[in-house]
C-alpha cells in the first residue's frame, strides 16, 4: 500500500470513529449539540496532526476513544465529550487554555485546564516525588467533577491499549490504576468501568493466572448454564403471572474477583461456589412503586426457594453512598447450591452501570447536564463537609483504598486531619497543636468519652479535652504511634525532668548549707541513697521519691564510694571503642552477604532485570511485606540504597510503590536458585486423629529433602490446623509439598499462606 493510500485509509478510520461517536451521542437523552462536538473534533484533529501513539495509530484516535467512553459508557453530554476530545490539546500542542475559552467558552476550557493540571500533578510522571495529599484530588473534583470522569475514561483507554508499553511502564500504570482509578470509579458508581479496570490490571500483571482462570470459567459454562436453567424455570413462571416486563440473566463474577477470593481464602477454583449471580431487571412505567415491585419479586422467589436470612441486602430503601440501589438475596437452588439474586428496576440497573450520570435520563423534564452535575457535585461536597461517620463512607471507600496506611478524622468544626493507620486520640491532639497535646486530659470520639490510648478510625469526629494543670506523662509514650507526638512528649518530659532536677539540686544545696558540695560529698550522698548518677539523685529529691535525712551528719559520716558512671567515663569509652572494633568484621561480613549483591550500580530501567545468585550472593532483596518466591509474578523496585527489591505484583505495598514511584519500577525475570532458599508458609486443616502429623511429615520426606524451619499444629473439637514454615527454592517446590500433604487421609484443605 502506498503512503497516500495508507493516509487515506487512516482518514477514513478517523472519520468512521467520529461518526460512531456522534451516533452514540444522538442515541442519548442529551440535547442535540452536534456542532460544538464537531468543532472540538476538528480542532483536536488539526492540533494532533502527524502525531502518533506508541502503537503506531494516529494520535487523534485516543481522544476519540476517550470521548466515546465518556458518551456511551458514562452517559455524559456535549460539554464533557468536547472536553474529552480536547483533553491533550493544551498539554501536547501550542494551543492555550485562553484559546479554548475564546472558541468554546468557560466550561470546556476549565475542564481541559483541570485535566492538564492533574496530569502534571496527582497523576503525572513525577507523582512519586511528591507526598501527594488526596485532598488535592478532592479539590479538583469540587471544581468540576467531569475532570475526574474524563480522567478515568482516559485511563480506561490507556489500559485497553497497554500492551504497546514496556513491561516496567505497564507495572507503573497498573499500580496507579488499582491504587487510584479503580476505587475512584467504584465510588463514583461506575461499576462497569471499575470492573474492566481491575480485569485489565489482572490480565497484564498475572497473564498466566488470567488465561488459566478464563479457560476454567469457559469450560464450566455448560454446568453453570444447567444450574441456572433448573433454577430459572419455576421463577419465570411465577414472574410471568405478575404481568411485568422484565429480563432475567445469569452474570458471571469477574475473573479478578474470582482470583482475589481464591487468593484471600487459599482455595481452588472448584471451591468458589458463588461464581455467578442471577440478575432480574424489570421495566418501569409511570406511577410504578419500584420499591414495592422489588419486594413483590422477592416474595415470588422466596415462595419457591429457601432463603438464607443473613444474606439479604436492602439497598432499595437505603441506597449506597454512590447511588447504587438493588435488593440482594441468596437462596438455596434446586441443585443444593446457594444462588445470589439481584433485583433491580431498569433505572437502578442504569445507575449501577453508569453511576450518577444515569440519573439524568430519568428526570421528567429534561434538565441540562450542567445543572444535574451541579447537584451531583453538591452531594460530594456535602460528603466532604459532613462529619457524620456514615457520610464519610466516601473517604472510607476511596481514601482507605488509595492510601491504606492513612486514616482521616474530623475536628469538632469538621476539618479533615490525616493520621497514620493505628493513630490514637493522643496522636490527634499533638497533630492539632503541641500545646493541646501537652495539656490533653481526655478525648471524645463521636461524642463519647474515650481514653487517650483509643485508636481512631476513618470518619471519627474527635474532640480533645484539655486542662492547664495536665502535663505529659512517661506512660503517654505507650499511647502514641506518630513520630511528631513521640518527639513532643519526650521533649516535654525532658523539660519537666530538668525543672524537677534543678529543684532537687537546690534542696540538696540548702540542706548541706555551708558544706562544700564537692565530688567527695556527692559520692557520699550517692552511696547513702544507693543511686549512680547525680541527675537521678537530683530528680529523686525534686519529685519527692528520695527524702533528705534528719541531719547533715548522716550524709557526712557515709564512707566515700566511687561514682562509677562518672569516673569510668574514659574506661567506658575505651570499652565501646574496642567492642566496636571487634564487631566491625562481622558487620562488614553481613553487609557483603546481604546488601552488596543487591546493590546494582547503573540499572537499565527499560531492559528486563535478571534476578540471579552467584556463590550464595544475590543481586536483589526479597520484600518482607509479601515474601515472593521464584515463580511468582513479580516486579523490581529500586530502593534509595540503589538495591533491587522484589515484590509480588499483587502486593498491597507494591501497588502503592508502582503508583507513587513509577520511574523506579523494573520488569524482572527469575533465575535458577539452587543454593539460595526462600522462606514460605503452608497452612493445612483437617480431621484430627492420632499420628496424623507423623503421617504428614513422613509423606513430605518421601523423594525429597525438606528443610522445615518450624511446625505449629493446634487442635480443637476434633479439627486441627497446622502451619509449616519451610525453606524452598521456588513456587514449584511449594506446590509439590502441598500436593503431598493433600494426599494424606484426613487433610481437608491445604494452601500456601503469607508469612
Amino acid at each position: 500500500m502506498s503512503e497516500e493510500d495508507k493516509l487515506a485509509a487512516e482518514d477514513r478510520m478517523i472519520e468512521d470513529e467520529f461518526q460512531a461517536l456522534i451516533n452514540d451521542y444522538l442515541n442519548s437523552n442529551h440535547r442535540r449539540k452536534v456542532e460544538v462536538i464537531t468543532k472540538a473534533f476538528n480542532m483536536a484533529k488539526e492540533a494532533h496532526k502527524g502525531a502518533r501513539r506508541r502503537s503506531g495509530e494516529p494520535y487523534i484516535m485516543h481522544p476519540l476513544a476517550v470521548a466515546r467512553i465518556v458518551s456511551r459508557e458514562m452517559g455524559l453530554g456535549s460539554t464533557s465529550i468536547s472536553a474529552a476530545l480536547l483533553h491533550d490539546v493544551v498539554e501536547d500542542t501550542d494551543y492555550t487554555v485562553g484559546d479554548l475559552e475564546v472558541i468554546f467558552g468557560d466550561k470546556i476550557a476549565q475542564i481541559v485546564d483541570g485535566l492538564t493540571k492533574i496530569s502534571h500533578g496527582m497523576f503525572g510522571e513525577n507523582v512519586s516525588a511528591q507526598a501527594e495529599n488526596f485532598r488535592k484530588l478532592l479539590l479538583t473534583m469540587s471544581e468540576d467533577i467531569r475532570v475526574i470522569l474524563i480522567k478515568i475514561a482516559d485511563r480506561l483507554h490507556n489500559m485497553r491499549t497497554l500492551s504497546s508499553m514496556t513491561p516496567a511502564k505497564q507495572f507503573k500504570i497498573t499500580g496507579e490504576t488499582m491504587y487510584i482509578y479503580a476505587p475512584l470509579a467504584h465510588r463514583l458508581g461506575l461499576f462497569a468501568i471499575k470492573t474492566e479496570l481491575e480485569e485489565l490490571c489482572f490480565k497484564h500483571e498475572h497473564p498466566e493466572s488470567y488465561a488459566e482462570l478464563s479457560n476454567k470459567v469457559e469450560t464450566s459454562a455448560q454446568e453453570r448454564f444447567e444450574i441456572y436453567e433448573s433454577f430459572a424455570e419455576p421463577v419465570v413462571k411465577a414472574l410471568d403471572k405478575m404481568n411485568i416486563e422484565y429480563e432475567m440473566r445469569a452474570r458471571v463474577k469477574s475473573l479478578y474477583s474470582i482470583w482475589k477470593k481464591m487468593q484471600a481464602k487459599g482455595i481452588d477454583f472448584n471451591e468458589v461456589y458463588d461464581l455467578f449471580a442471577v440478575r432480574i431487571i424489570f421495566e418501569i412505567y409511570p406511577g410504578m412503586d419500584e420499591k414495592k415491585q422489588c419486594w413483590d419479586i422477592y416474595s415470588a422467589i422466596t415462595d419457591i426457594y429457601k432463603l438464607r436470612p443473613d444474606r439479604i441486602r436492602d439497598w432499595v430503601s437505603h441506597p449506597k453512598a454512590n447511588g447504587y440501589q438493588a435488593l440482594h438475596l441468596t437462596v438455596m437452588g434446586p441443585d443444593g447450591k446457594w444462588i445470589e439474586i439481584q433485583i433491580r428496576s431498569r433505572r437502578m440497573d442504569d445507575i449501577a452501570e453508569k453511576g450518577f450520570a444515569a440519573h439524568w435520563k430519568y428526570k421528567e423534564n429534561r434538565i441540562e447536564e450542567d445543572n444535574e452535575l451541579d447537584k451531583w457535585l453538591k452531594t460530594i461536597q456535602e460528603v466532604l463537609a459532613n462529619p457524620n461517620p456514615n457520610a464519610i463512607d466516601f473517604l472510607d471507600t476511596v481514601k482507605m483504598n488509595l492510601f491504606a496506611s492513612e486514616i482521616f478524622v474530623f475536628t469538632p468544626k469538621g476539618e479533615i486531619k490525616t493520621l497514620p493507620l493505628g493513630a490514637t486520640a493522643l496522636d490527634f491532639a499533638y497533630n492539632i497543636h503541641t500545646r493541646i497535646g501537652d495539656h490533653c486530659l481526655g478525648a471524645k470520639v463521636n461524642h463519647t468519652l474515650v481514653p487517650l490510648s483509643q485508636k481512631l478510625k476513618s470518619g471519627d469526629q474527635v474532640e480533645i479535652l484539655t486542662s492547664q494543670s495536665q502535663q505529659p506523662q512517661p506512660e503517654w509514650l505507650n499511647y502514641v504511634t506518630t513520630a511528631k507526638a513521640r518527639t513532643k512528649i519526650e521533649a516535654a518530659i525532658r523539660r519537666q525532668r530538668r525543672r524537677i532536677s534543678e529543684r532537687g539540686q537546690k534542696m540538696l544545696e540548702e540542706f548541706v548549707g555551708e558544706e562544700q558540695l564537692d565530688n567527695t560529698l556527692y559520692n557520699k550522698t550517692l552511696n547513702y541513697y544507693k543511686v549512680e548518677k547525680r541527675e537521678d539523685l537530683h530528680y529523686g529529691l525534686g519529685n519527692g521519691d528520695l527524702k533528705l535525712p534528719d541531719s547533715r551528719d548522716k550524709l557526712l559520716k557515709q564512707r566515700e564510694t566511687v561514682e562509677p558512671k562518672q569516673d569510668n567515663l574514659f574506661v567506658r569509652y575505651m570499652k565501646q571503642a574496642m567492642s566496636g572494633f571487634k564487631k566491625a568484621p562481622e558487620e562488614s561480613r553481613s553487609d557483603i552477604a546481604v546488601a552488596s549483591p543487591a546493590k546494582t550500580g547503573e540499572i537499565d530501567k527499560k531492559a528486563i532485570y535478571k534476578l540471579h545468585e552467584v556463590s550464595f550472593k544475590k543481586n536483589f532483596i526479597v520484600a518482607s511485606c509479601c515474601n515472593p518466591l521464584p515463580g511468582d509474578d513479580v516486579f523490581g523496585f529500586i530502593t534509595d540504597k540503589n538495591e533491587v527489591e522484589v515484590h509480588k505484583r499483587s502486593c498491597e505495598t507494591g501497588i502503592k510503590l508502582k503508583s507513587r514511584f513509577g520511574e523506579r519500577i523494573l520488569a524482572t525475570e527469575w533465575g535458577d536458585y539452587k543454593q539460595y532458599s526462600f522462606l514460605s508458609a503452608i497452612v493445612f486443616t483437617g480431621i484430627d486423629r492420632i499420628g496424623i502429623l507423623n503421617t504428614i511429615l513422613s509423606k513430605l520426606a518421601e523423594d525429597i529433602v525438606v528443610n522445615i524451619k518450624s511446625v505449629n499444629v493446634t487442635s480443637k473439637d476434633g479439627i486441627f490446623e497446622g502451619v509449616f514454615h519451610v525453606h524452598v527454592h521456588s513456587v514449584e517446590d511449594v506446590n509439590v509439598l502441598i500436593s503431598k500433604i493433600a494426599k494424606v487421609d484426613g487433610v481437608t484443605t491445604v494452601h500456601r499462606a503469607l508469612i
